[in-house]
């Protein structure tokens, strides 16, 4: 089975084909095909490839399943004795994409 690494999002994922992966958030609808270029290593049953940085010709693809939202995470600031303290959430957008192709 062909897999690979690829970057996005400032992130590096080791994907098979019909793997499911949450990324951060591609300005793509739902049931469109997302494109991935960055890809820093092929492995199939012949070896591995290798990129410095990234692997010539090589290219993942992928199929837009939903777009979602990451736990909410909570920041609280606190001095003691100040009377300061603050609080701020933040939820992650992200993006859940199906691997469907592997091109080497």
């Amino acid at each position: 089975m062909v897999s690979a690494v690829i970057k996005t999002g400032g992130k590096q994922y080791r994907v098979r084909e019909k793997d499911t992966l949450l990324i951060e958030k591609l300005d793509l609808e739902p049931g469109s095909t997302a494109f991935f270029s960055e890809v820093l290593l092929v492995e199939t049953a012949e070896g591995c490839k290798i990129g410095t940085p990234l692997v010539e010709g090589a290219s993942v693809t992928g199929e837009v399943l939903e777009q979602t939202k990451g736990d909410k995470v909570i920041a609280y600031k606190f001095k003691r004795r100040k009377g300061y303290h603050r609080t701020v959430g933040h939820r992650q957008r992200l993006t859940r994409v199906r691997i469907t192709n592997i091109s080497h």
